[in-house]
């Protein structure tokens, strides 16, 4: 079986490509090792992997974008999130958008390969820290009247905007990045700072990093 590996940092990369080659119990073929979300959906759509083992702050796209991205014309590819955010918010983004796994970095190796043989197997996985509060939030989110915040009124598309401007892009190279007009990127923008109440680009990238769609480098 092939497996796609798209995370950062580039240590824990090549560590797991290198636990999943020595492994007895898999027969795992890692075809590509990569850290940027628009080369995670170029890679999968290019191999076509059975695993796609998939970090959630990725350059350029989320993690979860890459999902939305993959998921519709790869539904049988089992998708493994490997990530250090444990807020109900993402597990649940996560899943919904097409996740079948979600993984936390420090967790063993043993527990890792153990999300790896559940997801292969057809099974759900989640990290056995976050489940009670994931429980507990999937109830809020679906048993409960929740408040809509701004977040739930901006699209997937604005998001993917919003992390590219966050991450220090220009109008041109995030059209280019999306293959949309400058004009579009600019409406994107616009509807943006309108949705959350900002009038700049810092103050979008606070909101960006407040988000954890972008990670402040130190």
């Amino acid at each position: 079986m092939k497996v796609v590996i798209a995370l950062a940092p580039q240590m824990l990369r090549e560590f797991l490509s290198s636990c999943l080659k020595e492994a007895e119990s898999f027969a795992l073929t890692v075809v590509a090792e990569l850290e940027d979300g628009m080369e995670a959906i170029s890679a999968v759509h290019e191999h076509a992997p059975d695993l796609l083992i998939l970090g959630l702050a990725l350059p350029r796209l989320s993690g979860i974008s890459v999902i939305n991205a993959v998921h519709p014309r790869h539904p049988d590819m089992k998708i493994l999130v490997l990530t250090d955010y444990v807020d109900d918010l993402y597990v649940l983004e996560a899943f919904q958008a097409g996740a079948n796994g979600y993984c936390i970095k420090d967790s063993s190796m043993d527990e890792m390969l153990l999300a790896i043989e559940s997801v292969l197997a057809g099974d759900k996985f989640l990290s056995p820290g976050i489940t009670a509060g994931v429980l507990g939030g999937y109830m809020e989110a679906h048993e409960k009247t929740r408040e809509p915040t701004e977040w739930d009124f901006i699209t997937q598309r604005e998001r993917e905007v919003l992390k590219l401007v966050a991450e220090g892009y220009k109008n041109k190279e995030i059209a280019e990045m999306l293959h949309v007009s400058c004009k579009t990127v600019e409406k994107h923008r616009s509807n943006i700072m309108s949705k959350l109440g900002v009038h700049n680009v810092a103050a979008l990238t606070t909101y960006a990093i407040d988000r954890g769609l972008v990670k402040v480098k130190s």
